[in-house]
Formats: structure tokens, sequence, C-alpha cells
């Protein structure tokens, strides 16, 4: 923790799952003070009571900041006196997005550029961004949103490089069990009304990660990070099937509904693609993908063309390692949610 130590960490889309879990890791250590931007006065308000009956000593530590990475003012006046940020303000869901993808593009698009226009402005050390598989050869509009987010993160990244000290990178995770949207919660809440589990299709695959593991991505991201990378987490995967059984061994068997795949989903996920594995390192429980050093001189792609060329597979929920049922009990009994839900964890 000595990074943070006594400095200034600001959490956009802080209320939410990734925001309440980055508090539990760094509000009982030396860190100054945490930064909560959000524009949902409703959860800041409940996340403020939380803090102080839970934490009383350290509820000094939080301010909340109510605006909107939309809202390019709002960013940049709650971003003053900042050295980190953690950007996790998006919109997630992939249906919503599929019904409404300009306000994806708002968010996850203009709202990341706002965020790091105002970061590097404001002179801020460095700036972790938070993405999705879901990007890497996106089908849905939510991972065009996030693959475009990306490429803004690339391309404010080498700004930043030439004219200010912020260095920005960027992450990718897979599905964060029991986080807003999981599958997870929904199935228990089906179990507890004695209602069959509603399966999409059970030999469709998803990485699993808890949001500690999402945490300490971050956190590894932070300290590695050179301008523009990209880091991934060696994740595990399961069917769909396998992880609603290992679900209902935990809570009770209601049985198994397959309503079919729903309209913008992949059958299998892709945590890197092909092209990027082909310039990745491997740091042992985690990949760097460094930022593409190509320019503006399009002599080099249509003249000169490129030697180097070779091939990999991508790094997907396919090929990764899959958890058999008993792993995905054990892999779930790592979440704090679930342990909550069973009784076990207060």
């Amino acid at each position: 923790m000595s990074l943070f130590s006594g400095s200034t960490l600001m959490i956009t889309g802080g209320t939410g799952s990734f925001g309440n879990t980055v508090l539990k890791h760094f509000l009982t250590t030396d860190i100054g003070e945490i930064r909560i931007f959000s524009r949902d006065e409703k959860k800041q308000d409940d996340m403020r009571y939380d803090i102080q009956a839970r934490f009383p000593e350290y509820a000094d530590k939080i301010k909340f900041y109510l605006g909107d990475v939309r809202n390019a003012q709002s960013i940049r006046d709650a971003m003053w006196g900042v050295d980190y940020v953690f950007h996790a303000a998006a919109l997630k869901q992939v249906p919503s997005c599929e019904f409404f993808p300009m306000e994806a593009v708002r968010t996850n698009v203009e709202g990341t550029d706002n965020m790091l226009h105002a970061a590097i402005d404001c002179g801020v050390k460095r700036v972790v961004c938070l993405s999705t598989d879901k990007a890497a050869y996106p089908i849905n509009a939510m991972g065009i949103s996030k693959a475009m987010m990306e490429h803004v993160i690339y391309a404010n990244a080498r700004i930043a490089a030439e004219r200010s000290d912020t260095v920005i990178c960027c992450t990718r995770y897979g599905n964060v069990m029991c986080s807003r949207g999981s599958v997870i919660p929904l199935f228990i809440e089906q179990i507890k009304a004695g209602s069959p589990l509603t399966v999409t299709n059970p030999d469709m695959t998803r990485f699993l990660m808890n949001l500690d593991e999402a945490v300490d991505l971050v956190g590894f991201a932070f300290e590695h990070a050179n301008p523009g990378d990209l880091f991934i987490q060696k994740a595990d995967a399961s069917t769909i099937g396998v992880l609603a059984k290992a679900v209902q061994r935990l809570f009770g068997d209601t049985g198994i509904r397959i309503i079919g795949t729903r309209h913008g989903e992949k059958l299998h996920e892709t945590l890197m693609t092909s092209e990027e594995r082909l310039r990745s390192e491997d740091m042992g429980k985690y990949y760097r993908v460094a930022a593409d050093s190509f320019d503006l001189d399009y002599d080099k792609f249509i003249v000169k063309g490129q030697a180097k060329a070779g091939s990999a597979d991508p790094y997907t929920s396919r090929n990764t390692r899959l958890l058999n049922i008993d792993e995905t009990v054990e892999k779930l009994l790592t979440t704090e949610y679930v342990k909550r839900q069973l009784g076990l964890f207060r």
C-alpha cells in the first residue's frame, strides 16, 4: 500500500460493486482520502451511512462528489488534487445497451474521454480504467462501446506520455461474480422463490473472477503500468450449466429451464485476442499487452508493410481451465455475497 500512502484516490462509478470492494481494501490503510464520484445520490447516501456505521473511525477519509462522467465540468471539478483514479463508471448491461446504444457511447466512450482529459489537465499521477472481455471481438453494443473506450484510453495514453507525467492504462476482466447484473444473484433469487433456474445455454462458457481479484488486478496495474498498457488476469471459467448446478448444490435444486441465448450474447468470451497475444508479456498471474507503437506514418502500412508476423490462439473462456461443479462451488464460496446468502458472513 506504500504507493497510496497519504494520497488521494478517486473512484468513478464508486457506489457500484467494484467501488465498495475498493473501499474494503483501502479504507483502513494509510491512504489519505478516497473520493467517490457517481451520479446516484441515493447510493451515495446508503454508502455514507454504511461506512459511518461500520468504520466510524475511518469515515472522514471518504468524500462524496455528485456528478456524471458525461459532464466534463463535473468530473474536472472533482479531479483537482487527485493522485490516482480508478475509472469504473460505465453502462454494463448488454440488453440495455442494445436498445439504447447511444447511451452506452455517451457514458463508456465520451465519459471516459472526459475523465482522461480532466486527469491529464489536473496532473493525476496514474489512471487505471476498467474494461471487459466483451470488448475483445465485440458483437454487441456494450462490447463495441467498451472496445471504443479502450481505443480512447490508448490514444489519451499517448497524448499524456508526450505532454504530462500522467500514466494511463487499462485492465480487462471477465464476468465478476455477484456484481451488478451477474447471473448468480438471479439464480439465488430464483431458488429462494422455488422457481427453476433460467439458463440461456448450458454449454456457454464464462470467465469467473471475484471482486477481490478484480481489485487485485487493478492494484497490479497501478504498480507495473507503462503508458497504454493493457493488463489481463489469467482466469478460470465454467459452463453456465456447471455454474447453475454449483449454485443449486449450495442453495437447493429447483430444476433448470433452458430459455435460449439472449440477443447480443456470445457462446464463449475472449479476454485477449490473437493479435494482442502476439505482443503480450506473461507476468505470472497476469498478462501485460504493451501499447501498439504505430503512428500516423501510413507508408509503414501501405508501402512498406510489416516484416514481423505470426499467429497465436486467442485467450478465451473455452481454452482456459474449465472448472467442474466442485471447483465452481469452491469459487462461489470466495464471494462475500454467496457467504452472506448462506448465513456464513455478516
